[in-house]
């Protein structure tokens, strides 16, 4: 936790940006100085050339190109639109939309100044103006932490339950020591309740602990009722858990469970909402979810941490994670075969 929730995230603090000034007015060195002063933009390179700007962001050398044409600062002074061109790194488009976001709301600003300055000169018709005043709510100062660490909370207590149960009694199978059990008279839902039952606990003190260090590393805020949080993780853990000893159940070797274990864990957590909202995933994907008990944690993580949702707002996903739990856990059942 303390490596992935400052490591993972999707802002961007410094953009790499070279610039090719043709102008070389007192309006372009402006709107070079408004972007110098931006938090998000770093001027690492300067040119005239556009062959050498162009090779240079070949090389990675820097993520965008900002060309001011000859004329900027003539059409600025007389009233005309002044011209610009970007050339940006796509390769993350993610990033070079952000990045494209970040240069346009530097322009808008540095726009404003320049109407601002010069609106005795340059005649601009009056037309009403609309102010919009915004808040940001549940996560003021958008810290990316407060949105990160209740989903990598998640993915740790889905390791602790996932992992270790399932090459629990897989490792049990390789040294034969469950076959002494096999031929006690306990049934099959007394031991794999058994086999739930310390790491259910381990994944419980987990979260804990997960929740103080998160408290205490990174001041992470905690809106909502915390038994409402352990009792919804509590149901997860019985679905992951249920879920882990039903596949161990046909693995017949701790590398065999590992192989399956692994590509469950990267699909749940991947396809979870932890990076990409669940809203914007394909409408397959969102099915999928339904299944997905991670998702689930996530959503109500998230809600109840950050918003302090209580029990009524997160029914539906408290209501689909027991289904779930049922299920998994009548599977691993089922699918145990006491032989001696």
């Amino acid at each position: 936790m303390l490596v992935l929730v400052p490591a993972v995230t999707f802002e961007i603090k410094n953009v790499r940006l070279c610039i090719i000034d043709k102008d070389m007015t007192q309006e372009s060195r402006g709107l070079i100085g408004k972007l110098t002063g931006s938090t998000f933009f770093k001027v690492t390179f300067a040119t005239f050339s556009e062959t050498e700007a162009n090779n240079l962001l070949h090389r990675n050398k820097f993520d965008l190109i900002l060309n001011i044409p000859s004329g900027f600062g003539k059409d600025l002074v007389t009233g005309k639109p002044g011209k610009l061109m970007t050339t940006i790194d796509a390769i993350n488009s993610s990033t070079a939309q952000l990045s494209w976001a970040y240069l346009n709301g530097v322009i808008r600003d540095y726009n404003m100044n320049i109407l601002t300055n010069n609106f005795n000169t340059i005649p601009v018709a009056t037309a009403p103006q609309i102010q919009i005043t915004n808040r940001y709510w549940y996560n003021e100062m958008l810290n990316y932490k407060h949105y990160m660490l209740p989903g990598i909370l998640g993915i740790l207590v889905t390791a602790i339950g996932f992992l270790l149960a399932g090459l629990n009694m897989v490792k049990e199978k390789e040294v034969g020591t469950i076959e002494q059990i096999n031929v006690t008279p306990v049934r099959k839902y007394q031991f794999i309740i058994a086999k739930m039952v310390p790491f259910f606990i381990f994944g419980m003190i987990d979260l804990a602990i997960g929740l103080l260090l998160g408290r205490l590393a990174f001041n992470i805020p905690f809106v909502g009722s915390i038994s409402l949080l352990f009792m919804c993780a509590a149901i997860f853990m019985i679905a992951v858990l249920g879920l882990a000893l039903f596949i161990s159940t046909f693995s017949g070797t701790q590398q065999q469970y590992m192989f399956i274990a692994f590509f469950c864990m990267i699909i749940f957590i991947l396809m979870s909402g932890i990076f990409t909202p669940f809203e914007s995933m394909p409408r397959w994907a969102q099915d999928f979810n339904l299944i997905n008990p991670v998702a689930y944690l996530m959503r109500i993580n998230r809600m109840v941490m950050l918003k302090g949702s209580t029990i009524h707002d997160i029914s539906r996903e408290i209501y689909s994670l027991i289904v779930i739990a049922i299920c998994f856990t009548t599977l691993a059942v089922r699918r145990y075969r006491k032989t001696a």
